[in-house]
């Protein structure tokens, strides 16, 4: 018999908006994005809330049910919200997992319901692969309350939880019906959140835009605490936001299917540092670390010039980030030690699949793979990266 061969596309389209004042009743923006998907009557929605957030807005359910209430024509919520611990606990445990899952099939939650997810980043990614995988997924609804979240980590299409010691093993591809950025949010934190976000924004200028890169260098003394410039922090997210949007559509690989990850840029070391500190260390700031690393590998390497390397290493100091930890010089010597920063080119090669693909910078926004890397010289900027910045410790 004659092999069937089948081909489709399928097109996805979502929205990444932003408002201020998200949950006043006034503000029709979270009643019209569930409208659209609204065949009839009201849509259930399950409330998901990251109990950092409510330590911050302890009123917030309180505002969330009046403005359901206001919208009741609209929306219906299903049920108390559920609240789960902020940060990488929400990942790390399967049990939050659980409870929404449960959730989801006791309160006859349907696809054409929707899961509300308002938190940061991890939560965004617990609750997202919560929902992707029940019923074989429940349209959600991205509302991220940080820096981190609203300029990178809420914009792409994946979800995914911790497991079996490696970080976002379990997970899905699976774009939000919307991400809800409300700038207002960004007020609460406190100065390491406000900061870590800030490092993906450089990422993706060093990768994608010097225009953007020049901005935050120019920039940096307004947007990094104490002053906090609300205007540069919000041009800031929706810049980074809309380089990462249009990367995920225009790169022809969006669900990662091969080896390249253009804004995985600075993470293998970012990702191993995190697990090694017990994420004491935060996603941000250990992409920072990461950033300067990879830079300095890449100077190290004939790759990068001198002055471009100084202006990243720069514009992360004047921005407050510390740019080495004691862990990062353990065990080098043995790459395959369980405390060896080297086993995160391992993890990063498994993680992606195919060879070993690490992007490294060649210029502000000139990039090239690379799919080996020199210890010794890696090494080297690691000892270069210890002389230099040892002596700042993380902020508080």
């Amino acid at each position: 018999m004659e092999p069937i061969s089948q081909q489709f596309a399928v097109t996805y389209r979502y929205e990444v908006a932003f408002t201020r004042g998200l949950f006043k009743p006034s503000n029709p923006l979270l009643a019209d994005t569930v409208r659209a998907g609204a065949e009839e009557g009201p849509r259930r929605v399950l409330l998901v809330v990251d109990a950092g957030v409510l330590g911050h807005r302890p009123g917030l359910i309180r505002e969330i049910e009046a403005y359901a209430a206001a919208h009741a024509e609209v929306m219906k919520l299903a049920g108390d919200a559920i609240v789960v611990p902020g940060g990488e606990a929400s990942k790390n445990d399967p049990s939050h997992t659980e409870r929404i899952q449960r959730a989801i099939a006791e309160r006859a939650i349907c696809r054409h319901s929707f899961v509300a997810i308002v938190g940061g980043g991890a939560v965004l990614d617990m609750a997202g692969y919560a929902a992707s995988t029940a019923h074989r997924g429940i349209r959600h609804l991205r509302i991220p309350t940080t820096v981190l979240a609203q300029d990178d980590s809420a914009i792409g299409v994946k979800n995914g939880i911790n497991a079996f010691a490696s970080k976002n093993f379990l997970g899905t591809f699976n774009p939000p019906w919307a991400v809800l950025n409300d700038l207002d949010f960004l007020d609460s934190l406190d100065d390491r959140d406000w900061r870590s976000g800030i490092a993906e924004a450089v990422k993706v200028a060093l990768i994608k835009d010097p225009d953007f890169f020049a901005f935050i260098e120019r920039e940096a003394g307004s947007l990094a605490p104490p002053r906090r410039d609300r205007d540069a922090m919000a041009h800031l997210v929706h810049r980074c936001a809309q380089l990462h949007a249009t990367h995920i559509a225009t790169s022809g690989d969006p669900f990662e299917k091969g080896s390249s990850r253009p804004l995985d840029f600075g993470h293998w070391p970012a990702h191993r540092l995190e697990a090694l500190t017990d994420f004491e260390v935060r996603h941000g700031e250990a992409v920072a670390i990461g950033i300067a690393l990879d830079c300095l590998y890449a100077n190290q390497a004939g790759m990068l010039d001198d002055a471009s390397m100084e202006r990243v290493l720069a514009v992360f100091v004047r921005l407050g980030f510390t740019l080495f930890h004691p862990v990062m010089a353990e065990h080098l010597d043995d790459p395959n030690h369980p405390r060896s920063l080297f086993r995160g080119l391992s993890e990063f090669r498994e993680h992606l699949g195919g060879q070993l693909t690490i992007l490294l910078l060649e210029g502000i926004g000139k990039t090239r793979d690379v799919h080996e890397v020199d210890l010794d010289q890696y090494r080297e900027a690691i000892g270069l990266l210890e002389e230099r910045f040892s002596v700042r410790t993380l902020p508080v």
